[in-house]
């Protein structure tokens, strides 16, 4: 699988997050809204997940300075502790 430059993925997240915002915010249009989705899909494609949750955990754990151990996506319990 082809892995999108770091770079790519932080100005990805970035326009995701500051979508999301907007969003939330109640500022969004209809343009706004389809940017959002179109951003969640290339980070979809980008990263080869199916949903912009698992997208934005594999975009940030490829980012520069990630803590490549940080299991933060699971819940409490679910590690591999034992």
């Amino acid at each position: 699988m082809l892995l999108a430059h770091p770079a790519v993925l932080d100005d990805l997240v970035q326009r995701y997050t500051a979508l999301e915002r907007a969003l939330l915010s109640g500022n969004a249009d209809q343009t706004t809204r389809q940017r959002l989705a179109d951003v969640a899909y290339t980070l979809c494609v980008s990263t080869g997940t199916r949903d912009i949750d698992a997208a934005l955990i594999a975009a940030r754990h490829r980012l520069p300075g990630a803590r490549t151990g940080d299991d933060s996506a699971l819940g409490a319990g679910d590690g591999a502790a034992g």
